[in-house]
């Protein structure tokens, strides 16, 4: 139509951004994306045009384009979503230096921002990221930059701003910086009730309270005036058609019910109620009539309630109706013209309510003629003056049933001379005894008896009030002590939980197990823990422990894909070819593009000893993720099976620039040093891992081995013993410090160390040749023989040897125990 207004385009935006958070949050990234789309070509100046179509992009995986589309805001920093977005695309696409300058632009805006935490809620969202959040993308960026410094103090500025921020706490460990965990997770009267703001105390508590086992329902908001928002229409359902019912709720529906009850001439009163009680019920309308219905068909809502009318508007309504025809004209003073309009409105209550006896509403009249109806005595409200007085209820109800008429005659005004007698004088008296509702004004009907008759009017007299029932305690005080207890829970378990992760990133490995065993069994029992369990058995060498936890994990979470390459790199260590190979090809069927699982094959194409096709799986590996460090320290182990060093070399140092603290890569060139004799450089990389990993044994055994090559066999011998008690349980690590201890001529220190060997490792041939040395040494050649044969039938390839130490049994051994073998 020429006439009709289009849309104003605001309006047209916002219903279309609103269209657009609303498939986000229910992950339909593709409708979502059609109206971003839709939102841009409409007002491409809209402030969150730009905005949402990046977000959608980022949310959809296409970082390119969420680059391209946030690049012009989000590079200035000119709008907080835009900037984000911006950031988190450079990020991925490793353009660290744009997303940091995004950032940096917009600090002024978005360090002052107010924390969304305790802001998300059943009815509200927050559009955009808060300081914390933007503190932590900066944090990632400054380290992937390779700014420490910079890095460290916007993971502090997060974990300050949010102590939730749990992300922001393990880079700083992972980074090597050590926090005070007691100081980041502690509760505090501003945290519990900013996040009580985002809680509906009254649910939660009398969820807490009752016996029901469902969860809350969000607080519904206060009912106003206004009417509460209906079901739309059905969109497939015939033109015109609409859900809603003739009812509607609350108040609106009592006026609507008792404006089409009146106009039908019935009336609107329950049986046994009053009219000011069923004024206020939201009581059912009938169904079966519709209001108003617009020319096309479509219900039309029903007009709002109207205002109040003043009580002379009622009494001329109700005379124009009800009331009979005058019975002459009369003459009387201002106020006894308010008695008799009082008198008539309280008659037509009266009316509308009356359902007792006839012979009492034949005594009682109104001033109209109608019969007036008395109270009941159960629910009866004491008049004013019946408050006024000091008397028992009893006595008070007697005296307003039995002695009001001649109280009331006693407080009636002079009659005029114009006036004639018996006229509507007593009738109003009448009418204000059988009133249910005291006087709004001061008519001088509700009079005591020692008030004097004349027009004098005296003040009442008011009975003392009686002191105040102690206030109830706030239902906010009891919700916020309510978050108060939950927090002291929470940060009991993240306490628990950091240290552990602290501990363990220190490589306090015993206390990082003891940590992690101290939070609930059903804590225990999850991904995260068990994971971090397994890794910290793996670095104090205990592998059949190790494979205890990660087994646990691959029953709870066999999809999981993290921390598998550790795994297949415990059975590696504990030689199980067949689950090794069974763990491998599982995750290659299941996730063909997973580094770990290129990873867990590499290892079981290596422990079948087929280092080519190991080194073409952790290459394959290292593409899929250039910065996976472990795997390139796997490839350069393999490359120095075949005695590729130079390679190996430069795997190891792609691990270091992926990973400066991967310790394992320090370990890989200094092990490729020992082995081109440069035991200078070798003892150097493996005192680098160690400053990293102080705790590990085989780094502090491979420190005192460069020592005892280069004959200093004292200074070797207490890297051995440390190694030993850090490692009581690992066979290689004992077995260097015996065979030292036998170089040194400790013979009965060497034969204890061997005793424990041989029964923590009964098959290892290198125990039994030693063992076999040693009894030699001390002359006891039936044992001897009896060493070298067992070591024999466990290693025939070192026969040549051990039949030569045979041989050897008659002669004189002053050389001590050659250990070629085990070399």
């Amino acid at each position: 139509m020429a006439g009709k207004m289009t849309p104003n385009n605001v309006t047209v935006s916002l219903l279309l951004r609103q269209a657009i958070y609303y498939h986000l949050d229910n992950c339909a990234y593709e409708s979502a994306l059609f109206f971003a789309e839709r939102l841009y070509a409409h007002d491409p100046s809209f402030c969150d045009s730009a905005y949402l179509l990046a977000y959608t992009h980022l949310r959809l995986g296409d970082a390119r384009t969420a680059y391209q589309v946030s690049r012009g805001s989000g590079y200035r920093g000119s709008h907080l979503g835009s900037c984000y977005v911006f950031a988190q695309a450079c990020l991925e696409l490793e353009r660290y230096k744009d997303g940091i300058t995004g950032l940096e632009n917009g600090k002024k805006q978005w360090s002052k921002a107010d924390t969304n935490l305790g802001k998300h809620t059943s009815f509200t969202r927050m559009p955009y990221p808060d300081a914390a959040a933007f503190s932590c993308l900066l944090g990632r960026l400054y380290r992937a930059y390779d700014d420490k410094k910079k890095a460290i103090s916007c993971f502090e500025e997060a974990l300050r701003r949010n102590p939730f921020m749990w992300e922001a706490f393990t880079s700083l460990y992972d980074m090597g910086v050590s926090v005070r965990v007691p100081n980041v997770f502690r509760a505090s009267d501003g945290l519990a009730r900013t996040l009580e703001h985002g809680l509906n105390a009254m649910p939660i508590l009398a969820w807490i309270a009752g016996p029901t086992s469902q969860p809350p329902e969000p607080l519904q908001q206060k009912k106003t005036g206004q009417q509460q928002n209906r079901q739309p229409s059905d969109p497939f359902g015939p033109y015109g058609a609409s859900q809603e019912s003739a009812s509607y709720p609350d108040s609106e529906n009592g006026f609507i019910s008792k404006m089409y009850l009146s106009q039908s001439g019935i009336t609107a009163s329950q049986p046994g109620k009053p009219l000011e009680e069923t004024d206020t019920q939201s009581a059912p309308a009938p169904t079966t009539h519709n209001f108003q219905v617009g020319r096309a068909g479509h219900q039309v809502e029903p007009p709002q309630a109207p205002p109040r009318r003043t009580r002379a508007a009622q009494a001329a309504d109700s005379t124009a109706t009800d009331a009979p025809p005058k019975l002459g004209h009369r003459l009387g003073t201002r106020r006894r013209d308010k008695a008799q309009d009082s008198a008539k409105d309280h008659a037509e209550s009266g009316t509308k309510t009356s359902t007792v006896s006839s012979s009492t509403t034949e005594r009682k009249r109104t001033a109209a003629g109608h019969p007036v109806q008395t109270r009941s005595m159960n629910n009866e409200e004491p008049r004013r003056s019946a408050r006024l007085n000091v008397v028992p209820r009893s006595t008070a109800t007697k005296t307003s049933s039995t002695g009001a008429p001649r109280e009331l005659r006693k407080a009636r005004p002079p009659i005029s001379r114009f006036a004639r007698p018996g006229n509507s004088g007593a009738n109003v008296g009448r009418v204000i005894s059988g009133n249910r509702k005291p006087p709004q004004e001061d008519l001088g009907m509700d009079i005591d008896h020692a008030e004097a008759v004349p027009r004098v009017k005296e003040p009442p007299v008011v009975q003392a009030a009686p002191p105040p029932p102690p206030a109830p305690k706030p239902a906010e005080s009891e919700s916020v002590k309510a978050v108060e207890e939950a927090l002291k829970i929470i940060f009991d378990l993240l306490k628990k939980l950091a240290s552990g992760y602290a501990l363990s990133s220190e490589f306090r490995c015993q206390e990082a197990v003891a940590a992690y065993m101290s939070v609930p069994r059903s804590h225990q029992d999850t991904p995260w823990v068990l994971a971090q369990l397994g890794r910290t058995q793996y670095e104090q060498a205990n592998y059949a422990e190790a494979e205890k936890y990660f087994k646990r994990l691959r029953v709870i979470a066999p999809t999981r894909l993290e921390d598998m390459e550790v795994y297949s790199t415990v059975l590696w260590h504990l030689k199980k070819e067949t689950e090794l190979s069974f763990l491998a090809h599982e995750m290659i069927d299941s996730v063909w593009d997973s580094p770990e699982a290129w990873c867990a094959l590499g290892n079981a194409w290596s422990l079948a000893y087929d280092h080519e096709q190991a080194l073409r799986c952790f290459k394959r590996a290292t593409q899929l993720d250039p910065k996976f460090a472990y795997a390139y320290t796997l490839q350069g182990h393999e490359h120095v099976e075949n005695e590729e060093y130079d390679k190996a070399l430069t795997a190891y140092r792609h691990a270091i620039a992926a990973d400066k603290r991967h310790y394992n890569a320090y370990y890989g060139i200094g092990r490729v040093y020992e082995k081109l004799g440069n035991y200078d450089k070798a003892l150097s990389h493996y005192r680098a891992a160690s400053v990293i990993h102080p705790a590990h044994a085989v780094l502090i055994c491979c420190m005192g081995s460069v020592l005892q090559k280069q004959k200093q066999f004292k200074q070797a011998l207490p890297y051995f013993t440390k190694a030993t008690e850090l490692a009581p349980r690992a066979p290689d690590v004992r077995l260097k410090k015996a065979r030292a201890l036998l170089q040194m001529g400790q013979l009965k220190a060497a034969q204890t160390e061997l005793m424990v060997l041989k029964d923590l490792a009964p098959d290892r041939a290198q125990v039994h040749f030693l063992l076999g040395k040693l009894s030699k040494t001390l002359h006891d050649k039936k044992s001897a023989v009896r060493q070298f044969t067992i070591a024999l039938s466990l290693d025939p390839k070192a026969s040549l040897q051990i039949k030569e130490a045979i041989e050897s049994l008659e002669e004189e051994d002053d050389e001590g125990p050659d250990d070629s073998m085990m070399q």
